[in-house]
């Protein structure tokens, strides 16, 4: 992640705008026909849309900051994308329900702790 967006940095200037749309899915019951859900599977789910997301978040925003403040007195957005199953799982997919829950969860004290800093953060 850091490569990437210093490379963005490079060939576009420090980047003030992020859109997050880290999502896998995987479908498997809690526990199945063949036996319980591998965890392994389950932290993969919550590393890449979850802790992805974050990860992206503190990255882009740790350079946002330090940029000069636009008119308005903004200095970034960060839109974390996440999905209606944050609400409404369905059969499944305990894995994505969980980490998209958890990104509708953290945008609003990470909008909080952003905002002195002139970042603004949705979902």
């Amino acid at each position: 992640a850091t490569g990437a967006i210093a490379e963005v940095a490079e060939k576009l200037g420090q980047p003030r705008i992020l859109v997050n749309c880290a999502g896998i899915a995987i479908g498997v019951k809690t526990v199945g026909k063949d036996g319980p859900h591998p965890l392994d599977q389950y932290r993969k789910v919550i590393e890449i849309n979850l802790i992805g997301t974050f990860n992206m978040i503190r990255l882009v925003a740790d350079r946002a900051a330090k940029l000069d403040p636009l008119a308005g007195g903004e200095r970034g957005v960060i839109v974390n994308t996440a999905s209606v199953a944050a609400y409404d799982g369905q059969i499944g997919q305990a894995a994505y329900s969980a980490s998209k829950g958890g990104v509708v969860g953290m945008t609003l004290p990470v909008a909080r702790d952003l905002a002195r800093s002139g970042i603004r953060v949705c979902t």
